[in-house]
């Protein structure tokens, strides 16, 4: 098992007691796709937060690969569990061009750079060379969304939380993204937490299926 939260909980201030996530306990073992649907404010994205290092927990602890992790993540746990977020935007610098933010990955996390590097990392993308010096305002929300997807891919993680990655985007490219993420899984055994309102992308994207309801998870049998 790559993955595990046990009894994993958080209270946000001021909620009287609800929680938006109540004990949850998921797994999810390498090279799999795991995933958690259900409506908005159901708990699914608190969790996939929590998962990424991004929010503290209330209680309840996170395993990877056996071990118990703390918050903040440093290290190569910081960089093995990586998360994509529904609105890409949100991972850029809206004042830097894009090949300032590109860079990010190689000088945090050290695997070799140099410039025909990066080009070429960006070609499975979609992506060429003229995008790198665009502002993200001036891309389009399926080339920011595959920049975002190329940046943390570079890094090879072992977990990546896709949380909504394509329910801002058009048809065809809400394929493209899924295409990309399948062809990388089956390249490098990466295991992915897909979040979603749909269970039927879950189900044509998943091994496995968490139902979320009021901040309680439970596996369904496929």
């Amino acid at each position: 098992m790559l993955l595990a939260t046990e009894r994993l909980t958080k209270a946000y201030p001021g909620s009287r007691g609800r929680l938006a996530v109540s004990e949850a306990d998921v797994t999810l073992n390498r090279g799999e796709t795991v995933g958690l649907y259900g409506d908005s404010g159901s708990g699914k994205s608190t969790l996939g937060l929590m998962i990424a290092g991004l929010l503290k927990p209330s209680a309840g602890r996170i395993l990877y690969d056996g071990r118990e992790v703390s918050m903040p993540f440093r290290g190569e746990v910081r960089r093995n569990i990586q998360i994509l977020f529904q609105h890409a935007e949100t991972a850029f610098n809206p004042a830097l061009i894009l090949l300032r933010s590109m860079v990010e990955p190689y000088k945090l996390h050290a695997p070799p750079y140099s410039y025909e590097r990066l080009v070429a990392d960006l070609e499975p993308y979609g992506l060429r060379e003229e995008h790198l010096y665009r502002h993200p305002d001036q891309l389009s929300g399926g080339e920011l969304q595959r920049a975002a997807l190329a940046r943390i891919l570079t890094i090879r993680p072992d977990v990546v939380v896709l949380d909504e990655p394509t329910s801002m985007l058009d048809l065809i490219t809400q394929a493209q993204i899924m295409d990309m993420l399948r062809g990388y899984q089956e390249r490098h055994g990466t295991s992915y937490v897909l979040i979603s309102h749909s269970r039927a992308l879950c189900e044509l994207m998943c091994d496995r299926i968490y139902r979320v309801d009021d901040g309680v998870f439970t596996e369904e049998a496929r």
